[in-house]
C-alpha cells in the first residue's frame, strides 16, 4: 500500500489516508456567517477524497476577524450558518471535518486579497481598531494596535472558549488553533511582536503563556474524545524573531497538555521576512518537530506532486502532508495521487462512472451496473 494512502489517527479521530486539506480563507462570509458560496466550497473539497479537512481561519469574536468577511464562530447566526453548512456536506461526505480557530489580532481590520489587503484604519468603513500583545503595527506605516490589558486577555481566553463550544455542538471532529502567520497568539510567542514587561512577555516561558492558557482553555471545553492541536509557524524568518527552537518548546509544552498534533507551518508575522520558497521548502521543519517531540506532524509549503507527497510520508519527514492552493487548483488531488501511486480513495457514488478504464479500483467499493 502507498504510505500517502495509510490511515492515520489523530487522537481518537482516524483519517483514511494523509492527505490534509489546510485552511484556506474565502473572506466571502457577512457578520462571521457563511452563506451559499462555503456550501459549495467546503462541499466541494468534501468530495475529494482526501482525509481531513479543515475548516479557514475561523474568527472567535468581531475584532477577531482578518477582514470583515471573514468567516466566525462568536454568535448564534454563525454557528447556524455554519450547521446549515455541515448538515448537507455530511449527507454526502464520511470526511472528518476540523475547525481552525483564530484571533487575527493586528493584522485584523484588512481588506480581502483581490481588493489589495491593505490594512482598513479605525473610522474608515468596516474597519476597527485592532489588539496585540504590544502597540506595535505589523507594517510601519499601519495604526498600531491597542495592547491588551489584563481584562483583554481574559476575554481572548473566554472567546476561545466559547467558539469550542460551538464548535463541540456542531460536531466538528476536531479544533485546530491557529498560532500561526502573524494573527494573535503568534505575535504573543514572537518577539518581534510581543515587548511586554509582564508576565505575558519578555522570556520565552512568558511569551508561551497565552497560547499555552488557550490551549489548556479550549481543550477543557471540547469533549475530550475529539482531538485539539495547534497551527504553528516554525520561523519568522526574520532574525531575532520566532524561530525552530522556540518551536519545539512550545510543541513539548503543547504535547503535556494532550495536544494531538502539530501542523508545521512558517512565516507571516513581519514584512520583513526573507522566505526561502523551493518545493516542499518547509518540510525540514515538521521533520524536526517530529523527530524532537514525537507528536504527529503535518507539513505543508509548496507540496504539489504526488510522488513528492509520497515521499514526505515513507522518509518520516512527517505523518501527514497538507495542501491548501493545490487543492483549490485541483479539487480532485487526492484521486489523482491515488491514481498514479496504485492506491484507492473514496468518491461518492453519483461519480462512480467517472473511473478511468485502466484504473479499474481507484474508488473504494466501486460497483456499476445499468440496463
Amino acid at each position: 500500500m502507498s504510505t500517502l494512502f495509510e490511515p492515520l489517527s489523530l487522537g481518537a479521530m482516524r483519517l483514511s489516508n494523509r492527505i490534509v486539506i489546510a485552511p484556506m480563507c474565502q473572506y466571502s462570509a457577512r457578520e462571521g456567517t457563511p452563506g451559499d458560496w462555503h456550501l459549495i466550497h467546503v462541499g466541494n473539497l468534501a468530495l475529494s477524497g482526501a482525509g481531513l479537512l479543515i475548516l479557514e481561519a475561523t474568527a472567535v469574536s468581531p475584532e477577531g476577524r482578518i477582514s470583515p468577511f471573514d468567516l466566525g464562530l462568536y454568535s448564534d447566526d454563525n454557528e447556524a450558518g455554519l450547521a446549515r453548512v455541515l448538515q448537507a456536506v455530511r449527507a454526502h461526505s464520511p470526511m472528518p471535518i476540523a475547525i481552525q480557530l483564530a484571533h487575527a489580532g493586528r493584522k485584523g481590520s484588512s481588506r480581502a486579497p483581490w481588493e489589495g489587503g491593505a490594512q482598513i484604519r479605525p473610522g474608515e468603513p468596516l474597519g476597527w481598531k485592532t489588539v496585540a500583545p504590544s502597540p506595535v503595527p505589523h507594517g510601519a506605516d499601519e495604526d498600531p494596535p491597542e495592547a491588551l490589558d489584563a481584562e483583554g486577555i481574559r476575554k481572548v481566553r473566554e472567546d476561545f472558549v466559547a467558539a469550542a463550544r460551538r464548535a463541540a455542538r456542531l460536531g466538528l471532529d476536531g479544533i485546530e488553533l491557529h498560532f500561526a502567520h502573524g494573527y494573535l497568539l503568534h505575535q504573543f510567542l514572537s518577539p518581534l511582536a510581543n515587548q511586554r514587561g509582564d508576565a505575558y512577555g519578555g522570556s520565552l516561558e512568558n511569551r508561551m503563556r497565552l497560547p499555552l492558557e488557550v490551549f489548556d482553555a479550549v481543550r477543557e471545553a471540547f469533549p475530550a474524545e475529539r482531538p485539539v492541536w495547534a497551527r504553528i509557524s516554525a520561523t519568522d524568518w526574520v532574525p531575532g524573531g520566532w524561530d525552530i527552537e522556540g518551536t519545539v518548546a512550545l510543541s513539548q509544552a503543547l504535547k503535556a497538555r494532550g495536544c494531538a498534533a502539530i501542523h508545521v507551518t512558517t512565516g507571516g508575522l513581519s514584512p520583513a521576512q526573507a522566505i526561502r520558497i523551493g518545493p516542499g521548502y518547509q518540510v525540514p521543519y515538521a521533520q524536526r518537530v517530529k523527530a524532537d517531540v514525537g507528536l504527529p506532524t503535518l507539513a505543508v509549503g509548496l507540496i504539489t506532486e504526488p510522488h513528492q507527497a509520497q515521499a514526505i510520508i515513507a522518509e518520516g519527514e512527517a505523518d501527514a502532508v497538507s495542501l491548501a492552493r493545490a487543492m483549490i487548483y485541483d479539487p480532485r488531488w487526492p484521486w489523482h495521487a491515488a491514481a498514479a501511486l496504485g492506491a484507492q480513495v473514496f468518491a461518492p457514488p453519483q461519480y462512480w462512472r467517472c473511473q478511468p478504464h485502466e484504473f479499474k479500483d481507484l474508488f473504494t467499493n466501486n460497483r456499476f451496473g445499468q440496463r
